[in-house]
């Protein structure tokens, strides 16, 4: 097992990181920008590396920065957390070069799936269904008229090189894909470093299904279950619960049993997740995110398995010790997303937490390194908090996450949290019917 981790991220999720380092008895290294000193995660670690100034470029991208602290410190292991460089082939093999251990999946696996284009490919070899679509980049305007009359309109456009709705444009007819290839070939560029993109069929109405796996290095995988995450706003999640209130036990058990088929069939290692577009009772697969994701606490809520602990152990060589029969569901889970962002224009409201109260309870949980007094700089992702509900069933959970939202307290800055109380009232939401579209449509509506 390893002695000392150095976390490669900041916020919440490194926080949640050195949590459970300190439940396994390792010791932990933070790294923070100039920006993030006082920050909630750095005084909770047993030693800090400031790495450079604010800007992501020069701390917490900068590779060297972070692989000469973890030489200082004395780390035998980095956890890259989620977002920066998590998804970064590059990034897990020099870590790999320089004598630690990589808590994720191989430099392979992370290259395969982060090409959209070569995962779907991969995929189909595995024997998942895929979204009709361009076999490969499309470079021309001219090839792209042509398989967009071919897949049907309206389609989607792509990036090849990332996902997160970033280089993704819808075009419903020829006179509209000239500015959508346009469009999201120089968002696909800025993101990803190219701007290769691909083409997809639009579906209308589906649901945004992903499956939590979890696979070792003996071979042996399993998968922890589905989220819905088909609440969304610009192809960005906003709320999400597992299990999905529209599938049946049979597609549950269907479409976790092929996941975990599929990794197991590409001797992939450590947490994934494999994402689905799901319309009347088809599933099909549209990338697969080889990191842990904001969402993960659904997940641990259900199954009380803690995938941060299971990816260090996976990590560190041990076997799951544990196959699917082991894997047991238990009541029902809610994810809310807490940005620091105007409620109206949806613009990151970055300062200074004046007041800082988090719900509790029963069944409740919040992921955040917010305190009185703490400030949100402006500098990266908007994502503050994620308040977490669990309880027997879907109606107790919406109630007992109704309570939560009604506690919460975080004054000083703006944030969605009325966004939240408003949602989760609504009927089509209390019926669970909903899909990838719906937030949009609700929220111009009222």
């Amino acid at each position: 097992m390893f002695r000392k981790i150095l976390i490669a991220n900041r916020g919440e999720i490194a926080l949640r990181i050195a949590r459970a380092c300190r439940d396994m008895g390792i010791a932990t290294v933070a790294v923070h920008s100039t920006a993030d000193a006082d920050s909630m995660h750095v005084r909770l670690a047993d030693e800090s590396v400031c790495i450079g100034p604010p800007a992501a470029r020069d701390s917490y991208l900068n590779r060297a920065a972070i692989l000469s602290a973890a030489t200082i410190a004395g780390a035998d292991a980095i956890h890259p957390g989620l977002g920066f460089l998590a998804e970064d082939a590059s990034f897990a093999s020099m870590v790999e070069e320089h004598g630690f251990g990589f808590i994720g999946p191989t430099p392979e696996h992370i290259a395969l799936m982060g090409d959209k284009i070569a995962a779907k490919r991969a995929a189909v070899a595995a024997g998942l269904p895929v979204v009709p679509g361009s076999d490969g980049p499309v470079y021309a305007d001219s090839e792209a008229r042509r398989l967009a009359s071919e897949i049907g309109y309206p389609v989607l456009i792509k990036a090849a090189g990332g996902g997160g709705g970033k280089g993704m444009q819808r075009a419903d007819g020829p006179n509209d894909l000239e500015r959508a290839l346009s469009v999201a070939r120089r968002e696909a560029a800025a993101n990803f470093g190219s701007d290769a993109v691909y083409l997809e069929r639009y579906l209308d109405r589906p649901r945004h299904i992903e499956v939590q796996i979890l696979a070792d290095h003996h071979g042996a995988a399993v998968h922890l279950g589905e989220r819905d995450c088909s609440l969304q706003r610009r192809f960005q999640k906003v709320l999400e619960e597992a299990p999905s209130p529209a599938l049946t036990a049979e597609e549950r058990e269907r479409i976790g049993s092929r996941a975990a088929e599929a990794v197991r069939a590409i001797g992939y290692r450590g947490v994934g997740t494999i994402e689905f577009l799901w319309t009347e009772g088809t599933f099909y697969f549209i990338e697969m995110n080889t990191r842990l994701q904001v969402e993960h606490p659904i997940t641990e809520m259900i199954t009380g398995i803690d995938l941060v602990r299971e990816q260090i152990r996976v990590a560190a060589g041990e076997p799951l010790g544990y196959g699917q029969e082991a894997v047991r569901f238990q009541g029902h889970a809610i994810e809310c997303r807490i940005n620091a962002e105007n409620p109206r224009t949806f613009a990151p409201s970055p300062g200074r937490v004046t007041q800082y109260h988090a719900p509790g309870g029963p069944g409740v949980r919040v992921d955040s390194a917010l305190y009185d007094g703490s400030f949100v700089p402006p500098y990266y992702d908007s994502l503050v908090a994620k308040l977490v509900v669990h309880a027997p069933n879907r109606e107790e959970c919406r109630m007992r996450l109704r309570r939560a939202l009604g506690e919460f307290v975080i004054g000083g800055i703006d944030t969605n949290l009325d966004l939240h109380r408003a949602l989760i009232e609504d009927g089509d939401f209390v019926a669970g019917r909903y899909d990838i579209h719906w937030l949009e449509r609700w929220m111009r509506s009222t």
